[in-house]
């Protein structure tokens, strides 16, 4: 059964039907970032980590530079990870026709259980948070590999 406007789970969704944010995505004034704050002139921005000196004599400080990513920002971007540009353009098309499928297809992979390997959901707990996140997102669980592609997405056809 397709959810009604007030219990569709993803933001999406909602927003396509409605043409408007739901109030369930807006967080009070107070919870908000001061944008007039933001530092965007210092040049401080996503913490870049590259990968290449990994395996040689400066492993140490690859090592220590995402220790103090995770611990001041809790992430980080890499660069010459070595996985080829076909295989990262691939996964974001194949993501892509995957967010584009109708929403009952899409709903086939919804869950608001936070503890499920393989869930699609808008938000970490939608059971707890007083206000959700203006993102829709597929958790897949994949390693080792063998464990959880049975549980992927069939469609599209290409996913897995």
């Amino acid at each position: 059964m397709a959810p009604t406007i007030a219990n569709k789970p993803l933001l999406t969704d909602l927003v396509a039907q409605t043409g408007q944010v739901p109030l369930s995505h807006v967080r009070p004034v107070g919870d908000r970032p001061d944008l007039a704050s933001v530092d965007n002139d210092s040049g401080a921005g996503i913490p870049l980590i590259d990968l290449k000196k990994l395996n040689g004599p400066e492993r140490r400080q690859v090592v220590e530079a995402i220790g103090r990513a995770c611990e001041s920002d809790g992430f980080f971007m890499v660069t010459n990870h070595g996985i080829p540009a076909g295989v990262v353009e691939g996964m974001l098309r194949v993501a892509r026709e995957f967010f584009h499928l109708p929403e009952s297809e899409r709903l086939k992979c919804y869950s608001d259980d936070p503890k499920k390997a393989i869930r699609l959901s808008t938000s970490f707990n939608v059971r707890t948070e007083k206000v959700s996140n203006w993102r829709d997102f597929l958790r897949l669980h994949c390693y080792p590999l063998e464990s959880f592609v049975d549980q992927w997405p069939s469609n599209p056809p290409s996913f897995r």
